[in-house]
C-alpha cells in the first residue's frame, strides 16, 4: 500500500512524518513543487496547473490515495484533480474552521492562511456554514510561508500578528496552511495560554485510515 503527501514545499513534510509515525507498515511517497513555491500568491489557473504537474510522479506510482498536504493547493485543485483522476483518492486540507467553532468559548477565531486561501471559494463556503455566529480574525500572513521555505523567520512579525490576534479576544488560532506547522511552538509559547493553537495533523491521519480501511 502507497500513501502519496504533496505540498508546495516544506511544510507537507511533518504531515508525511505523522502518517510514517502512524502507518509504519504503509509506504509514504513525498513530493514538493520547491521550484514553485509558495503557492499562496498565485491565482487558481496557476496552482491548478502546478500541483497537476507535480503530482504526476505520484500517479505513476499508482498510489492508493493522495494527500495535498496544502490548503491552498486543496482549495483550488482538489475538486478539478478529483474529476480529471477519478480512479484516484484524493484527501486534501481545508481551514479547520468547524473545529475552531466548536471549542471557541469567546466566540473569536482567528484563521492564519495565504491569500488565496482566505480569497477562495471553498474557505468562503466553510465560514458560511459552520461559523456566521463567531467572530473570524484574518490576519496578515501572506509571507509566513516563504520566510519559512526559506529560513528567515521574522520572529518580531510573526509575535506582533500573535499578539494582535489575543489582544482582540480570539481563544483559538487555527494554522490552515502546512508550512505554519514548523512555527507551531513558537505561536503557542506567545500565545501563552491564551488561545489554543490547532493544525490538521490529527484530522488528515484519521482520514487516510478510513478511507483505507486501515
Amino acid at each position: 500500500m502507497k500513501i502519496a503527501v504533496f505540498d508546495s514545499g516544506i511544510g507537507g513534510k511533518a504531515i508525511a512524518d505523522r502518517l510514517k509515525s502512524d502507518y509504519p507498515n504503509v509506504e509514504i511517497l513525498y513530493v514538493n513543487d520547491y521550484k514553485n513555491v509558495p503557492y499562496g500568491t498565485r491565482s487558481q489557473d496557476e496552482i491548478v496547473s502546478l500541483t497537476d504537474s507535480a503530482i504526476q510522479p505520484l500517479l505513476r506510482e499508482n498510489c492508493d490515495v493522495i494527500v495535498l498536504a496544502c490548503n491552498t493547493a486543496t482549495a483550488a485543485a482538489i475538486e478539478i484533480l478529483r474529476g480529471k483522476y477519478a480512479s484516484t483518492p484524493f484527501i486534501g486540507l481545508e481551514p479547520m474552521v468547524k473545529p475552531a467553532v466548536a471549542v471557541t468559548k469567546a466566540g473569536i477565531i482567528a484563521i492564519c492562511a495565504t491569500p488565496s486561501t482566505l480569497s477562495s471559494d471553498r474557505y468562503k463556503a466553510l465560514k458560511q456554514e459552520y461559523a456566521t455566529s463567531t467572530t473570524i480574525l484574518e490576519p496578515d500572513c501572506s509571507d509566513w510561508a516563504y520566510m519559512i521555505e526559506n529560513n528567515t523567520i521574522a520572529s518580531r512579525k510573526v509575535e506582533r500578528v500573535i499578539e494582535d490576534i489575543c489582544s482582540a479576544g480570539a481563544d483559538v488560532i487555527v494554522l490552515a496552511c502546512t508550512h505554519y506547522h514548523w512555527i507551531k511552538d513558537e505561536i503557542v509559547a506567545i500565545a501563552n495560554g491564551r488561545a489554543i493553537v490547532i493544525d490538521p495533523s490529527d484530522a488528515v491521519s484519521e482520514r487516510v485510515k478510513a478511507v483505507l480501511g486501515l
